[in-house]
Order: structure tokens, then sequence, then C-alpha cells
């Protein structure tokens, strides 16, 4: 009911992304979003080139990062890529999938929007709506902006649903931190996640616009997927993928040609046509750009018939082994996600719910787990905002 500047409601959403959006589906009646966008689910809206990546066939736990290795598997599991998929066929949406279990929008992701909308069904959604204080006296009590005047929002429970710091020109922030501490939390240490790696004095700009499949390893985790040069170092999936387990000062080891037998190919090479210039040869392999890019590195002088055995072995071994020390990345305004965040020891696994606070909730990427590029974190939204929101359903319905 309104009364002057105050609103009651049975559950305040701070955030219209996936995990609220999903959250806002679940929770029942008397659920009011609320975002300071100007429209919902913007995240959604620009994933996958437009087509949102909005989960991956091969979900698994170890898939995902954090402090707690354990704590996302129970949501995962209550609710799985394939039921996401139900709800999305369910829409008649089409869907396809990529690479490695990577599904797709056969047309826009705004459809992935819209059905959230949809099935959010009665629950109120302000947007443009600025939080200007939030305090807890036995409810939860939220001073809200929006279209001039402040309104005072009381509820019963409160879903933190703000997201985290990744691509601060959507609007991206800290406030699920804020708040996490402000009612007694603690945040583990955030960095970004899913981020291209620089390297200085532009290092690789003469090579901008190569991209090679590449295999991308620091000393916690590898991945084979394609890599991508930039005027500012390294991008593309693999890279990506390795950020989130890289720490600054360490190294990067990067195979140029996984799954090739290179020290083979150069001895075979060697019988065949022995006049060939190894960089010739080497330019069957490899971009003829990066091979030249590496001739001021490596020594790669000579024909293949002038290469001895422990000449071609140690080539080979350079070549799947190339050793960079990274600069550092490119930061929050490219990052995909926020490695940490909230920390899972006091929430529960089941239902998101503070163990410090009765009725306060996180989810989504404020919570301390990401998860691997290629869906994986738009999984753990919707898991994480649908076992928040089943147990704020299941809470109205003894209550």
């Amino acid at each position: 009911m309104e009364n002057g500047t105050t609103r009651q409601v049975r559950t305040l959403i701070l955030g219209a992304g996936a995990a609220g959006m999903m959250c806002a589906a679940q929770a029942g009646p008397g659920c009011l979003v609320v975002d300071h966008a100007q429209k919902p689910g913007e995240k959604i809206r620009i994933s996958g080139g437009g087509r949102c990546n909005f989960t991956n066939l091969d979900i698994r736990p170890e898939c995902y990062l954090g402090e707690n290795p354990h704590f996302h598997k129970s949501a995962l599991a209550r609710y799985t890529q394939w039921d996401f998929i139900s709800m999305v066929s369910e829409h008649g949406i089409g869907w396809h999938e990529k690479t490695l279990g990577q599904l797709f929008c056969d047309d826009s992701a705004r459809d992935i929007i819209e059905m959230l909308r949809a099935e959010m069904g009665p629950a109120e959604l302000w947007l443009s709506t600025q939080l200007v204080d939030l305090r807890h006296d036995g409810t939860f009590v939220a001073t809200l902006e929006r279209e001039g005047r402040r309104i005072d929002v009381r509820a019963e429970r409160l879903v933190v649903a703000t997201g985290a710091k990744s691509i601060p020109k959507m609007g991206a922030t800290g406030l699920a931190y804020d708040i996490a501490r402000q009612f007694g939390h603690r945040v583990t240490e955030t960095r970004p996640g899913l981020v291209p790696l620089t390297f200085p004095d532009g290092r690789f700009k003469p090579l901008s616009g190569v991209a090679v499949p590449a295999r991308v390893a620091t000393d916690r985790a590898a991945f084979d997927e394609g890599m991508l040069f930039t005027h500012r170092g390294l991008s593309g999936p693999a890279v990506l993928q390795a950020s989130s387990y890289w720490r600054e000062g360490e190294a990067v080891e990067i195979d140029l040609a996984p799954g090739t037998d290179l020290a083979t190919a150069l001895r075979e090479g060697r019988a065949a046509q022995g006049r060939r210039a190894l960089t010739t040869e080497l330019a069957r392999h490899l971009p003829q750009r990066l091979v030249a890019h590496l001739s001021e590195t490596m020594d790669l002088s000579g024909n293949l018939g002038d290469l001895s055995d422990a000449r071609i072995a140690a080539l080979a071994e350079a070549l799947g082994c190339w050793r960079l020390v990274p600069a550092g990345s490119e930061g929050y305004r490219t990052a995909e996600v926020t490695l940490g965040g909230v920390a899972t020891d006091a929430l529960s696994s089941q239902t998101m719910e503070s163990a410090l606070v009765p009725g306060l909730y996180f989810i989504g990427e404020a919570v301390d787990v990401t998860g691997w590029l290629g869906g994986y974190n738009f999984q753990w939204a919707w898991s994480s905002g649908w076992a928040a929101g089943q147990a704020i359903s299941a809470a109205q319905g003894t209550s």
C-alpha cells in the first residue's frame, strides 16, 4: 500500500539483471524489483554478440572458482541448465549450440529478457531508480529516488542482485559489497576475470588481428581455444579463460600448435623438402605474421635441411611452451566477470540467505562464485536466483 512516501512490500530485489529477474519470477506475490538502469537485463542484451550465451550443456562444479569450491554445487544441481533450456523452449525461443556446449539464441538476447519479464508475472519493476539509503529495524527500509521524489520502501525480505564491478560503462558498481559489509558480511578479494591480458610497449601491436588456436596455461589451469593478438596484448577465449586463474607477476605458457607434433612435422619436412626455408615451413602451421614476429626473438634462420634433430626438438619445445609475463589486464573496463565477492561462509548454499541477518539474500555475480567463459555465469545467475526465489516463496507460504 502507498502511504505518502512510504511503500510496504514483501520482497525487495535490488537489481533487474539475470539473477534478480529470475528470483522475482520465483519469489511469489508482493515483489518489487528496482534498478538504476533505464532498461532491465542490460548485460543480457549485450552478451554473446547480442544473442546471449545463456547457458552451457556442460555445467560442472569444477568450472567455477570461489573461496569455497563446494558452495555453488547445491543451487546448480537443483536448477540445472536443462531446467533453463526447458523454460527457453517453452517460450518458443529458438537456440543453437555454437562450440564447446555454448548455447545462444537464434535471434536476439532480447528474447531472454522478454521471457524473464513474462515469468516475473505480477512483480513490479521500477527502473531509473536510485538507492539512497538502506537500513534494518526489524524490516528492511530502503530509501529510493525515482521520478524526482524519494520513497521509503519497507520489505520483509531483501535480495541483493546488483552484480559486481565488471563493465562499469553498463553502470556496474560495488554496491553489493557495501551492503554486505553494512550487514556484517565479509567480502573476499575482487579482481577482473575473463579479461584480456596486456603487455608493455605495444609488443604485439604488429600482430593485431591475428588469431590462432592455442593452449594457454597458468600454474593452475590450461585452456585449448582460440587466441587473438590485439594492439594491447592477448585476448580470445583461451586467454580470457586463463586470465581468471592468472595473478599479476606470473607467466603464462602458450602452445602455439596444440594437437600438432611440430617436431615430427619438421623432420618429415626436412626429409621431403630439405631446401625449403624454415620460416616457410612454419608458415604452414602458424600465421605468417606470427612467424615473422617470432623470428625476432627465436633463431628461425636457414633451411629445413640445415636443422639437426636437437635443434628441431628445441624449436618445437619453444613453440609449444612460449613463456610470457603479462604486464597486467585490461581491468574491469572489459572484464566479463568479477572474481571474488560476498563471502559464502555466512550464506546458505540452499537458499542464498544470510546467516547473520534473516531475510537478507545475495545472488548472482555479487557472490564469490565465478564461472568459466561460455554461459557458466548466466547459469549461476539462473540457479542462485531460482534458489533464493523458491526459498522466499516457501517462506511466504508458511508465514
